[in-house]
């Protein structure tokens, strides 16, 4: 079972004034639950997991846009760097794919994969979906990429989520690397949105509900 660092439902988390937020958010968060530098230390044992593990296979490390970019750049460059400076390394190739499954707050009930027609390539390789946040309200967006990935052969899939959600809602579902377990609220920062904003915001934070409002669509 994957190991995780878990925020707990009560954490009061960080008042804002003690971090570098955009002036244009400031009136937009309730607090930060997740510092930068917290999500960097997380990540950069991921990779050390992923290249224990996976040490010799060639992985194709696949970048779940739009909310894993950010992730998605910072494991890779852990794992650089530890190709070059332990006794393990993994050959890497990299790929992409979007998913889209929210309007504003809300799931859509369905999911939208754009790129999934260019990924013949992953057969019989070992792939590793790289997600920013696992949103299992109900499973579908993640049942949905793993069968497209099944139709493609691939020789192993691991997939790789910074966050997963504690909520009612869950499938039961876990991904294979997990960095924190979060409570069942609204997130952004970290390349994390709300109708695309947010993405520049560096910490993770909870998203208040006069921003939902400000920002619906």
């Amino acid at each position: 079972m994957a190991s995780y660092l878990q925020i707990a439902d009560d954490e009061k988390g960080h008042e804002l004034d003690l971090f570098c937020i955009p002036r244009h958010y400031e009136n937009d968060l309730d607090k930060v639950i997740i510092p930068h530098g917290l999500i960097m230390d997380r990540t950069e044992r991921l990779a050390r997991d992923i290249i224990q593990d996976m040490g010799g296979h060639h992985i194709v490390a696949l970048c779940v846009l739009k909310g894993g970019y950010k992730f998605f750049a910072d494991l890779l460059d852990y794992i650089k760097a530890l190709n070059q400076n332990s006794d393990k390394s993994v050959p890497l190739t990299v790929d992409f794919i979007r998913v889209k499954s929210y309007c504003n707050d809300k799931s859509t009930n369905s999911v939208k994969v754009i790129g999934g027609d260019e990924l013949s390539n992953l057969r019989g390789k070992v792939t590793l979906p790289v997600w920013l946040q696992d949103i299992v309200e109900t499973g579908r967006t993640m049942q949905t990429l793993l069968s497209l990935l099944s139709e493609c052969h691939p020789k192993m899939v691991k997939v790789v989520s910074l966050l997963v959600k504690r909520t009612p809602r869950s499938s039961g579902y876990r991904p294979d690397y997990i960095g924190f377990e979060v409570p069942d609220a609204f997130l952004v920062g970290y390349a994390l949105d709300y109708n695309e904003y947010f993405r520049d915001l560096s910490h993770i934070c909870i998203l208040n509900d006069r921003a939902k409002e400000k920002y619906k669509v």
